[in-house]
């Protein structure tokens, strides 16, 4: 099946207010060209720097959203064009891109990611630390970040109780957060090529998709 064709295909799986970021994270520049011009205009990647070198040669209406673990150091890369950070972790990174995103004079959307699946490795806020951090005012004082909702990775395992354990976590834990930020926190950002559908259900409102999209990566690069 073609890319586009395999594009088309999770498009017609998803409900018209659920929003697809294709993860084109190690895949070529020509690879996200062909997702482009098959419609797709919002890319998600975990480098910063490999961000950057594709926001230099690609379309620049393509919505750029880092996805991965994001370095304090490493945000000054991507400030000046980045669509949204999904991956806001830590009081320290948020400072670090409302500093940033204040230099480039711009508003930064921004994804505050709770840890709630079982593996250790997974990055993450501890739900009550966040709780704490949005109650003490902190993102009041901050007005280049927009803080839009909340992402988050559900355990890596084929028991679907576990998984829909973790997305109704991350529910949870939105609704908690919503009367903090009001209307314009609406993304709940949960699911992946491989649970995407049970995200959903759950109520995420934007997902994930990179290898049923692209294909399978290739983690030598």
């Amino acid at each position: 099946m073609s890319l586009s064709n395999q594009l088309s295909h999770v498009r017609a799986t998803l409900p018209e207010q659920v929003t697809l970021v294709a993860v084109s994270k190690t895949h070529p520049a020509e690879r996200i060209m062909e997702a482009y011009e098959a419609g797709q205009r919002i890319f998600g990647e975990n480098r910063p720097q490999e961000l950057k070198a594709k926001y230099e040669v690609l379309p620049h209406d393509i919505e750029w959203h880092m996805i991965g673990h994001l370095q304090t150091n490493k945000v000054k890369y991507i400030a000046p064009f980045v669509a949204m950070i999904q991956s806001v972790d830590s009081a320290r990174l948020t400072e670090t891109i409302e500093k940033e995103a204040a230099k480039c004079n711009r508003l930064i959307d921004v994804l505050l990611e709770i840890h709630v699946a079982e593996e250790e490795t997974k990055s993450g806020w501890n739900s009550e630390e966040l709780f704490d951090y949005v109650v003490s005012g902190a993102f009041g004082r901050m007005p280049h970040v927009v803080v839009r909702g909340v992402m988050g990775v559900a355990t890596n395992t084929d028991d679907e109780a576990r998984v829909r354990a973790d997305f109704e976590a991350l529910h949870g834990q939105f609704e908690r957060l919503k009367p903090y930020f009001g209307e314009r926190f609406d993304v709940l950002s949960m699911g992946m090529s491989h649970d995407y559908p049970l995200a959903v259900s759950c109520g995420s409102t934007m997902v994930r998709v990179g290898s049923l999209i692209f294909g399978e990566r290739d983690y030598s690069k």
